[in-house]
């Protein structure tokens, strides 16, 4: 490794601390470093707020040490205002001469304006140290950037002999297949993400509140599909205390009211698409899909999905409704508590 990855190495680690309150932004860090040595840190906290550049310089105790001075980003730095001043101008404004620079942004109104402006400045540019690295930190914004869809995560627990639910169930709540721990680690993933999804069975069925009560973070959007309006009105999806979304084919026949908005689409063409487009416009960089069965093989069958998480508790339901198929290769493999968790990324 050498001197610049190191530093941009600690960029990344100091950007993973604003998983989850970024968006729309990227998660960001930046190091200041003067003969060997960090003299500023910071991180992209809440979009609104101070840049990574900025704090990593408001940190630095002597000015005047900046001139001489280096400074690391994960992603290339603002060139546009907009809820902030542009962080280029600001490197540029305290001479700093030196920038190190782990990835383009791709986003369209930043993407290689920042450099230029740097460029034109008279500052010497690296550009691409661990941009594989950077480029996955951020794998929602570059996704959401360059393919104008959400970054899609299918997630789902599964029996020892591949059932995610049983045929029928007695009670309108989740039959458990994993552990508490296993339980709290999913809340803790849905305070990551922008949006979670489920289909009308498991809404009907498990009457879910997709919330993140097990874990101290921001609850996602709600998503959910009801293409004849099954869901029963008294549903925890529809108790207003969450912002929730549902597509259904006739938008007209419901009545929207506060945090719950009805939106039509075409269920006979091509569902995940139009559900992708729909999430785009409102600016949604993440979902996590969380069942069931029927809707994540959907996503999978249209290949419309980058990462799946996928547990296997110790239990065996001997019959039931059937996990999701599909032939994805495993880049990861752990078990939390007495679950197994394997984690797929679809290249």
């Amino acid at each position: 490794m050498n001197i610049h990855e190191k530093y941009i190495k600690r960029c990344i680690q100091l950007a993973q601390n604003g998983l989850g309150t970024t968006y729309p932004n990227p998660m960001v860090g930046s190091v200041i470093v003067y003969k060997n040595k960090i003299i500023g840190e910071g991180w992209h906290r809440v979009a609104g707020e101070p840049h990574a550049e900025v704090l990593a310089i408001r940190s630095v105790k002597d000015e005047s040490l900046l001139k001489h001075s280096t400074i690391y980003v994960s992603l290339e730095p603002c060139s546009h205002y907009g809820k902030t001043p542009p962080c280029s101008d600001l490197i540029i404004a305290k001479g700093i001469k030196k920038v190190v620079i782990g990835s383009v942004d791709p986003f369209a109104e930043v993407s290689g304006r920042g450099i230029k402006k740097l460029l034109d400045a008279g500052c010497k540019v690296h550009v691409g140290i661990l941009e594989q690295e950077c480029q996955i930190l951020n794998k929602r914004f570059f996704t959401f950037h360059q393919k104008n869809r959400p970054y899609i995560i299918l997630k789902w627990a599964q029996s020892q002999d591949n059932f995610i639910a049983p045929e029928k169930q007695e009670k309108r709540e989740p039959v458990w297949i994993t552990k508490p721990y296993t339980k709290q680690l999913v809340h803790k993933w849905r305070s990551e993400e922008q949006g979670i999804m489920v289909g009308t069975q498991t809404a009907v069925a498990d009457n879910p509140g997709l919330n993140t009560r097990l874990w101290n973070g921001p609850d996602p959007l709600r998503i959910v599909l009801d293409r004849n309006l099954r869901i029963p009105k008294d549903s925890t999806l529809f108790d207003g205390r969450i912002k929730t979304i549902v597509f259904t084919k006739n938008s007209e026949k419901a009545t929207s009211k506060k945090n719950l908005i009805f939106k039509t689409i075409d269920f006979t063409r091509g569902i995940t698409q139009q559900i992708c487009e729909v999430l785009f416009s409102l600016e949604i960089q993440s979902v996590i899909i969380e069942g069931g069965a029927k809707t994540l093989q959907t996503f999978i069958d249209a290949d419309l999905w980058d990462e799946a998480r996928v547990f296997t508790g110790k239990i065996q339901l001997q019959k039931g409704i059937k996990a999701p198929v599909f032939s994805e290769k495993i880049i990861s493999e752990k078990n939390i508590g007495c679950d197994n968790l394997k984690i797929y990324i679809n290249d």
